[in-house]
Formats: C-alpha cells, structure tokens, sequence
C-alpha cells in the first residue's frame, strides 16, 4: 500500500511545498476544506492509503469514512482522527462540505512536556474509534479551536507553534473524552507492555538539556537489556505494534532531538554528538546526512 508523505499531500492539495519543510524539526498547518474541495475535485476522489502524518479533521457534511475495517457514514458533524499506522480516507456524499483540518508529523509535539506519546492513546489504536458523529454545539467547540491555529499560524507570536501544539493538545483531549470508557481503559497484553515500557525508556532520556548530560540507552540491545527480555523479541514485539523495528524507533528520536538541539542551542557539533552518544563527530554527522540527507551545519544554517 502506498504512503502519502507530506510533500506528497501538498502536490495533491496546493502544488506548493513550502519552502525548507526537511529543514523543520516538525510540520504543522491547518486548511479549511472549502478551500481544497474544488482542486481536490480536479484530483479525483481521495486515495485509500497510509498517510505518514497525523491529521484532525472537523468535517461537516454529508460523508462516508473509510477506516481500517471500519466504514462509517456520516450524516452531519464529524470530528476524525487519523494516525500514519492505519490507512483510510473519506468520501463525500453530498456537494454541500465544509470545516477544517489540521495536519502534522509526530515530530512537531516532540517539543511539549506532556509525555504523551500519540500512538499510545486509544484514539490512535489499530482498534480505538478514530471518527465521532458530533452535535452542532460540539462542532462548533471544535471548529473554534481550529480556527485559533489558522490565525495563530500568521501571527508574529515568538511562541505561536508552543501555543499551536496546547491546541493540538486540546483537540486530542475532546477526542479522547468522546471515547467509550472502555476504550480508554484497554487491558494490556505482554505484548503491549512491552511496547510501553520500551517508549517510556526511550521518551524518559529526553530532552537533552546539557552538553554533559549524555544517553545511556543507545542500541536495541541496551533496552533489551534493561527490559530483560531478547533482542530478538524486542524488535519483534516492536514490529507488531509500531511497524518499525528497534533501531528505527531509536534512531528517529535521536534525529528529532539533535535537529532540536541544533536549531535551538548554540553547542557546537562535537558537543550535540557527545550528549546523543556518539563516540565521533564524523559517526554522527554520517547518521545526521543518511536520516536527513543534510549535514548537521547545513541544516543548522
């Protein structure tokens, strides 16, 4: 199955690709569907596939979601949630469509102190329920906190994409209080707990927030180790749940944090290296370029 990366939503929807998008340590925005209907029209119907984003949607209208095994039809409101693990897409039913939507990478919360990790929650879940036919007072709640990103995102706030990523927040909290309570109470596997802890270890290394603080967790084997269990089964548990393996896990939130810590310290590339547990510059600019295609000055700059 094909996965829409996010340059690709933005062929298929503006034609434009901002300019430095694989220079940003995350990627956010927000649309108003009206505005994408007529060249989605142009397009054609939106394909069934993984997209490698998050996205929220408020949808109003009359439509039909396409969801993992589940196809749901919409006869009015409805607030979607959709992670990259799972494909989907929706179909509209009637000509009369119109909301907002807000798209972003699962780098662009990396930032917040909250501690959640997105494809921990329920909402997120291969089996969670990721589409909620809302009233006309909720999608009204929902549109507004939608409407705050969309104008916070052309403001000259310092902090505007601080404040942006409490209203993503905000929205995945609405979502969750709309879940059924047994959907946010799951019993957890071994399987599945061994998942948690391995992302509870890796999130609880971080940030880095001195050049002599240091990872003492860097190889699938040193988690392992620490979850007393193989390699082996750590990365088959991992696959299962994530589709990654260990070492992808790892790697992608070394990237995030070194891509953090060269665009908002000034630590030189010897010190960024050291704290990220590279025993060489040279073996972390390599990582850097193969992960990004950039060296670490270049994206710095």
């Amino acid at each position: 199955m094909a996965i829409t990366t996010i340059e690709d939503f933005y062929r298929e929807t503006t034609n434009i690709i901002p300019e430095g998008i694989n220079k940003e340590i995350g990627h956010f925005n927000v649309f108003r569907i009206d505005d994408m209907i007529a060249h989605t029209k142009k397009k054609g119907v939106m394909p069934y596939n993984r997209r490698a984003y998050y996205k929220i949607s408020m949808i109003r209208g009359r439509n039909k979601a396409e969801y993992a095994d589940k196809v749901i039809h919409i006869e009015k409101n409805a607030l979607l949630f959709a992670t990259p693990k799972i494909p989907y897409n929706y179909v509209p039913l009637d000509d009369n469509q119109s909301g907002l939507f807000c798209i972003f990478t699962p780098e662009f919360l990396v930032q917040t102190k909250s501690g959640i990790v997105l494809d921990d929650l329920p909402i997120f879940q291969p089996g969670g329920y990721p589409v909620f036919q809302v009233s006309d007072e909720q999608a009204e709640e929902i549109s507004a906190i939608l409407i705050k990103m969309h104008k916070e995102l052309s403001s000259d706030y310092a902090y505007k994409y601080d404040l942006i990523r409490n209203y993503v927040l905000e929205l995945i909290h609405y979502g969750q209080k709309l879940q059924p309570a047994t959907s946010l109470y799951p019993a957890h596997n071994a399987s599945a707990r061994v998942s948690s802890l391995f992302i509870e270890l890796l999130e609880r290394q971080f940030p880095i927030e001195s050049p002599n603080q240091r990872l003492s967790l860097r190889t699938a084997k040193d988690y392992a180790d620490r979850l007393a269990v193989h390699v082996n089964h750590l990365n088959k548990v991992l696959k299962e749940n994530t589709g990654k393996t260990t070492t992808d896990i790892i790697s992608s939130r070394v990237i995030q944090e070194a891509k953090i810590l060269l665009k908002q310290t000034n630590w030189n590339i010897s010190e960024i290296a050291y704290s990220l547990g590279f025993e060489q510059v040279a073996h972390f600019s390599n990582f850097f370029r193969k992960q990004t295609t950039l060296a670490p000055l270049t994206f710095r700059a």
